[in-house]
């Protein structure tokens, strides 16, 4: 990892229970942001608890990081890192051509899920002590179709879409450049450019999404993501923003 970014830790690991409490473990002791790589973890997690199938050479890592700024500010960085996934893959590709972003986290190849991200932090009230950005790449193999909720994306992986085997480690080392080019860019332009990179790579801009939360449901055109993170929907009710979701095409 000869181009690793300056400034960043690194920690590797056999097997872990989730990169996500392994950041938790290091926090209270951590000097400054690091990765930390599993290759394999027994008790991973996705969004709203959900399980995550974390198969043998894929991708399992988290970022931990002691962001300024309030839990606003620190939740944008799932852009941040969205972006940062998009360049790696095309890094360790050599192509663009099928890769998208679906608000709010995840990385679509070829209309299938590749990638997805999770936010984790601790801190009381308005302040954020610490924050964990874990990354899920399926980059030698895709959970099966059955293990997803039905109405969800299709899992895929980068070696069945692409026919590009990449370690781990390799994807790693695109990542952590990618994201600290772009938390640069963040931490000095604010968040308007990187809304406006992410926009334009984004999954079915103009074309008309479903958003589920708990306690509702919303169909309308996606037209935008606002200054906020939130999602913009035209609807036949008029124009909502929606801040927390699941999307569903």
């Amino acid at each position: 990892m000869s181009d690793w970014p300056q400034g960043y830790g690194l920690h590797v690991l056999q097997e872990v229970d989730s990169t996500l409490n392994e950041a938790a473990r290091l926090a209270p002791t951590a000097s400054g942001p690091a990765w930390i790589l599993a290759h394999r973890q027994t008790a991973a997690r996705g969004r709203r608890g959900r399980a995550w199938t974390n198969p043998k050479g894929n991708l399992a890592a988290t970022l931990l990081m002691r962001p300024p700024g309030d839990p606003e500010q620190a939740a944008l960085r799932s852009f941040v890192a969205a972006l940062a996934l998009y360049d790696a893959c095309v890094a360790v590709t050599g192509r663009a051509a099928g890769l998208s972003l679906k608000w709010p986290n995840d990385v679509l190849l070829n209309g299938g899920k590749l990638a997805g991200i999770l936010l984790e932090s601790t801190g009381q009230g308005r302040g954020i002590s610490h924050l964990a950005i874990g990354i899920g790449v399926n980059l030698s193999e895709a959970p099966s179709a059955d293990s997803v909720e039905p109405g969800a994306v299709r899992p895929v992986s980068l070696l069945s879409e692409t026919g590009s085997h990449v370690t781990p480690e390799d994807f790693l080392a695109e990542l952590a450049s990618a994201y600290a080019h772009y938390e640069t860019q963040f931490m000095t332009y604010g968040f308007d450019p990187i809304r406006t990179a992410w926009l334009s790579r984004a999954a079915r801009l103009g074309e008309v999404i479903t958003a589920r939360t708990a306690a509702s449901e919303t169909v309308g055109t996606f037209e935008t993501v606002d200054a906020g993170g939130s999602l913009v929907l035209n609807t036949a009710k008029g124009r909502v923003s929606i801040p927390a979701a699941d999307v569903y095409f």
